[in-house]
């Protein structure tokens, strides 16, 4: 799905036909759309800072020329971007010339204030691009790109005028290449997006804990070593031998200067002091131990700190004497977060360093450290900038800090006169899953829907206003521990991306949610025609029934509804494919046991928003839990849908891991006649690294060596119906199936079931719960 930030779109005040779909190759415009000129119904919904209509109308055809002021390198790339997408997105051909009359015209004018501000004007004689700056032009470009493909065919476009500039300066995506890596294509189609949706700041995240993934020529070892890892059940399960990679010089230079002609900032981040097992597999020198270890296969918190030695920093210097050459950018991130200090404190060597530094704690040591590579960078013309741990020892010189453990951050370094970008977890963090759906993939919950990125507020509430203009601005951030391909990442980003555009963008007063999905159609289609693999899970309808009544009276009530409340939803009962002339849900209706409804959500054009959706409604079903429908139990919230391989190349099968308490429920089973149980569990690699929080992770008394699944009824303590002895993983596959007979009984009952496996084993997650009837 697609939207434009500051999104100029057309929409049909009666139909929103500004609903568009697309070609195989190119956006198809709104079917019912006329000439804006003889449609007074037709009404611009900007999400601009000021637009006033204009009387009448221009056509943009075929071979139109494009005027950029004399020897303007950065105004000829910005008419050529424009040319670009107008050919790929309508067929239009535009050409740049020097001669007048030009129907498109970009224009410096220093009357322009704003840094990335722009007017732009069309009337009956073509269309005028003026800024002041660079980003200002490329920022008109868009929007008449936006207009282009949103209105019809021949791309009339209506006379007006918008005076436009962003809300906020920092307008970020943060991309994690080290867990699981993208080609340097990908970034591109990634970049590519961003500039769409006006987007200017990537956070490169380039070394952690699992690899090193930028090359720097005077340590060779940290790509020869560190960017490589040996997986969990390599060479098994479609599990690679080793996996990993590095971006070499030559490719970070061509993305940064792509990403620079589309006025995106590539910010890099090498993590330290923490999240440095990578480095020090490479360079042992490196590490408090100075012995050798291995690349971590483990998400989470790694133990592994750099030495806060002279040496270590001579070290870091000289890497980021490297990244500097490569990275023009003001800001360098030098992380500073989840620095656990068991080794700086179990360390004589660097308890007597401190002492020496007269610093009284550990945090007040890792500020030390990392005031000398900001100093550094500061004497080099550059500008640290760190997650918000950097404040718990005092923030190093000028360094900016970034927010992520929520807002807190922010607000403690605004007040103490710091610039802050908010990047608060779990609010913009696009590892959250978009949904609780049972066919959503990977990811992190509570659930993080296009509704709540789109109300993200930037400025915390706790700041007054000289407070609140050290807000930078605010990015999400694509952390890929379960996103080990590039479909996950685009299923997990769009559109969420285009919510997150305009919380940065719009001025505050013109956000508006319902205006936002009525245009979110138009950028679906630009997202089809760019091939981009985006979530439908906001539209996608949840298709619910009474299972009491249907497994009491073989019938029951049908419920359809989807998570934004957007969209028409036609349904079927023959199996065949819904379509807009399907029927229309407008109420619950009946069915009769076994049913198969399908369903899809439609735009008032008539173009679908979701594929189709089926729910199979029998007494088979309706027995019958998957292992994202069973809750937690209670006291242990934490939930992640995870594939059976960390390296997995397609989206499906998932599984939901409750990670510290392996214990969950099926709360309200319908137990009347069965009797018999069915439980598949699937087994998955253990490779979470949870430092401090371990002790959180229960651990059950087991009777037999590998440990058990308990099956209790009417709550955890319950009388226990079923007890099956896990095999030895070492000799059995990954699916395990289990089943029992059980004494009848009547009513409702809550299921608990418990494992008692080691937690230093593998994990082991619920695929299937089954409930058998008439068992011989």
């Amino acid at each position: 799905m697609s939207r434009c930030p500051p999104l100029v779109c057309l929409v049909l005040v009666a139909t929103a036909a500004a609903l568009a779909a697309c070609a195989p190759t190119a956006i198809r415009p709104p079917s019912s759309v006329v000439d804006p000129a003889a449609a007074p119904t037709i009404a611009l919904i900007p999400q601009v800072a000021s637009l006033h209509r204009g009387v009448g109308s221009f056509e943009l055809r075929d071979g139109a020329a494009i005027s950029v002021p004399a020897n303007d390198g950065a105004a000829r790339e910005a008419a050529q971007w424009l040319a670009d997408r107008v050919r790929s997105s309508r067929q239009l051909m535009l050409k740049q010339t020097a001669a007048a009359p030009a129907a498109v015209r970009f224009v410096r004018d220093p009357a322009i204030a704003a840094d990335e501000g722009y007017r732009l004007t069309v009337t009956p004689d073509g269309v005028d691009i003026r800024a002041r700056t660079d980003a200002g032009l490329f920022y008109g470009a868009v929007t008449l790109w936006q207009l282009v493909t949103a209105v019809p065919a021949g791309a009339i476009l209506p006379a007006l005028t918008i005076d436009d500039a962003p809300r906020f300066a920092w307008r970020g995506l943060m991309l994690d290449s080290v867990r699981h890596m993208q080609t340097p294509d990908e970034i591109r189609t990634l970049i590519e997006q961003m500039a769409e949706h006006k987007l200017n700041v990537l956070h490169w995240h380039l070394t952690d804990d699992q690899g090193w993934r930028i090359q720097i020529k005077r340590y060779p070892e940290l790509t020869r070593v560190g960017a490589w890892r040996t997986p969990p059940d390599a060479g098994r399960y479609g599990e690679p031998k080793r996996y990993g990679g590095f971006y070499t010089q030559d490719e970070i230079r061509q993305i940064v200067a792509y990403a620079a002609a589309r006025q995106i900032t590539v910010v890099p981040e090498i993590d330290m002091p923490g999240h440095a097992t990578a480095a020090v597999a490479a360079y042992p020198r490196l590490g408090v131990t100075g012995k050798r270890i291995a690349v971590s296969t483990d998400w989470g918190v790694n133990t592994t700190l750099y030495n806060p030695s002279p040496a270590t920093v001579r070290f870091m210097q000289h890497v980021l004497d490297e990244v500097m050459t490569l990275f023009p950018s003001r800001f360098i991130h030098l992380g500073g977060d989840e620095a656990v200090k068991d080794e700086w404190q179990a360390s004589r060597a660097v308890q007597a360093q401190r002492k020496r530094l007269g610093l009284a704690s550990d945090d007040a040591l890792q500020s030390w450290f990392m005031d000398q590579l900001g100093s550094y960078l500061a004497a080099h013309g550059r500008r640290m900038i760190g997650w918000d741990e950097i404040l718990d020892g005092g923030v190093p010189g000028n360094a900016a800090v970034m927010s992520w453990r929520g807002s807190k951050g922010a607000v403690a370094a605004a007040q103490k006169g710091h610039d802050v970008v908010l990047s608060p977890a779990p609010d913009l963090y696009f590892d959250q899953l978009q949904s609780d759906r049972a066919d959503e993939t990977t990811g992190r919950l509570p659930v993080k829907s296009l509704a709540d990125i789109y109300a993200f507020e930037p400025i915390p509430k706790a700041l007054d206003a000289a407070q609140a203009a050290h807000v930078l601005g605010a990015q999400a951030n694509v952390w890929t521990e379960h996103m080990p391909s590039f479909a996950h990442i685009e299923h997990a980003v769009f559109p969420r991306l285009d919510a997150l555009a305009e919380a940065t963008w719009t001025p505050l007063a013109r956000r508006n949610w319902p205006d936002f999905l009525a245009r979110l159609p138009v950028q679906l289609a630009r997202y089809r025609a760019a091939g981009i693999g985006y979530a439908d899970s906001a539209f996608a309808p949840a298709i619910t029934v009474d299972a009491d009544a249907a497994l009491a009276h073989g019938r029951t009530q049908v419920r359809i509804a989807n998570q934004a409340d957007f969209g028409t939803l036609h349904y079927t009962l023959d199996g065949s494919a819904p379509g807009a002339t399907s029927p229309a849900y407008v109420a619950p209706f009946e069915v009769t046991l076994p049913a198969t409804v399908r369903a899809a959500a439609f735009a008032p054009d008539g173009d679908a928003l979701t594929a189709p959706r089926t729910q199979v409604i029998d007494r088979a079903s309706l027995l019958t839990r998957n292992g994202s429908e069973l809750t937690n139990c209670p006291g242990s919230p934490f939930r992640l849908r995870v594939q059976p391989e960390p390296d997995a190349t397609t989206l499906a099968p998932v599984y939901t891991v409750p990670l510290f308490n392996s214990c969950q429920q099926w709360q309200g089973a319908p137990l009347d006649g069965v009797d018999t149980l069915h439980v598949t569990l699937q087994r998955l690699p253990n490779n979470y690294a949870l430092a401090h929080e371990a002790k959180l992770v229960v651990q059950r008394p087991r009777a037999t060596p590998f440990g058990e699944l308990v099956a209790h009824v009417d709550g955890c303590e319950g009388a226990v119906l079923a007890r099956w002895p896990l095999p030895d993983p070492a000799r059995s596959p990954r699916s395990l199936p289990f089943d029992a007979a059980i004494t009848p009984t009547t009513g409702k009952h809550d299921l608990c079931f418990v494992l008692t496996a080691p937690t230093a084993g593998p994990l082991h997650a619920f695929d299937r719960v089954e409930l058998g009837e008439g068992a011989k």
